[in-house]
Parts: structure tokens; C-alpha cells; sequence
């Protein structure tokens, strides 16, 4: 269905699919699959055919003043945008890798009144929708689309746990938003989890 794509066209694979008369190609990524607490944030972002595409890039590769004003251009420009988040909780219940196919799912259908036709998917998991999808893996620097979806992923969830930091200062979420940096298995071993902390993960559940 895809020719090789050209080196450095991040805009390839959204650009063929219109040619084949797909009239809102999706990227879909998430973010916070690998922290000891808070939820897993995902986005579906479908880019104007005539956005700067060159602009949008992995989000892993931005600093983070740099990913705030991409997000805010994102929210201010023709894309259209959508969020899905899945519960520490829930991800305790059904697993992370089940959580972020849900979170996917979920941003997919807040798209709703935009319903993409077509998903470019970050990884190697289709997600569980009724929808033609393509998985790219390190699909972020492959798809435009991709890149702005972790943008908006990753500063959407950044953000949630600057939120939590102020109901739970201990643990100091502002500084490493869950993940699993020395001084958050410090606090996890002076305090113990919080109901944000994902109990089945290594990590965490040794302090339950």
C-alpha cells in the first residue's frame, strides 16, 4: 500500500494517504508507559495538509519550553485534536500495555466529531478501533502527525503531574512526573505509594 517513503519527509505517509482518498489521516502516540505513577496520556492529532509538517518532532527530542509552544501553536491551528487518559488504577487492572491501547482508543473517539479515517500508529499495537491503521515503529520521527500527537501527549500528562505535585508534594512529581528517577524511589521508600503510584509495578509494589 506505501512506497518507501523519502528520507526526511515526515509528511510522506499522510500526503499518500490523501492521494488514495483518505481525507483525515490520524498520527496516534502516547505517553507514560514507563513511570511508577500517574496515568498514560495518549493523543490523535490530524494536521492541516498545508501545516508546516517540518516543525513537529519526536517530543522525546524537545526541550520542554520548546514542546509547550508546540503544543499551544497545535491548539491554535487547523489540526484537530484529541485526548485520551487511562487511570494508574486502571492500569493496575488491566495492564500498561492494555491501558495504552485504551488510551489510544480513547483519543481516537474524543476526535469524534472529526473522525479520522486512517491511523498512523506509533509502535508495533493496532489499536482496537474500526479503523485502517498503519504501525510505525519510532514512528515519531517518521510521521509528523505522530510527533504532534507526543507533543500533546506528553505535555498533557507533564502537566497532570504538576497538578498531582500539589496533592502530594513528597513525592516531588514536578521534578520527574512519575518516572523512576533515584530521588522518586527515595520518597516511594520514606513514604510508601500514594493512590497515584501503579501498585503492580516492580518498583513500587515492594513497598505496599
Amino acid at each position: 500500500m506505501f512506497p518507501a517513503a523519502p528520507e526526511g519527509n515526515t509528511f510522506f505517509y499522510e500526503q499518500h494517504l490523501r492521494q488514495q482518498n483518505y481525507k483525515h489521516p490520524a498520527g496516534l502516540d502516547e505517553a507514560g508507559r514507563g513511570p511508577l505513577a500517574g496515568p498514560v496520556v495518549a493523543s490523535c492529532v490530524i494536521l492541516s495538509p498545508a501545516c508546516d509538517f517540518s516543525r513537529y518532532q519526536d517530543s522525546k527530542k524537545l526541550s520542554p519550553a520548546r514542546r509547550d509552544r508546540l503544543y499551544a501553536e497545535l491548539y491554535d491551528s487547523d489540526a484537530l485534536i484529541g485526548v485520551g487518559i487511562v487511570s494508574a488504577a486502571t492500569i493496575d487492572q488491566i495492564n500498561i500495555l492494555q491501558a495504552s491501547l485504551l488510551a489510544m482508543q480513547r483519543a481516537v473517539t474524543d476526535c469524534a466529531n472529526n473522525l479520522p479515517d486512517f491511523l498512523l500508529v506509533d509502535g508495533t499495537f493496532k489499536v482496537p478501533v474500526a479503523l485502517p491503521q498503519l504501525t510505525l515503529v519510532k514512528g515519531e520521527s517518521k510521521s509528523a502527525s505522530i510527533a504532534a500527537a507526543s507533543i500533546i501527549a506528553k505535555v498533557t500528562r507533564d502537566r497532570l503531574m504538576t497538578e498531582y505535585h500539589q496533592q502530594y508534594p513528597q513525592y516531588n512529581f514536578l521534578q520527574h512526573k512519575g518516572y523512576p528517577t533515584k530521588a522518586h524511589r527515595a520518597a516511594l521508600a520514606e513514604h510508601g505509594p500514594s493512590p497515584l503510584h501503579r501498585t503492580t509495578f516492580k518498583g513500587v509494589k515492594e513497598f505496599l
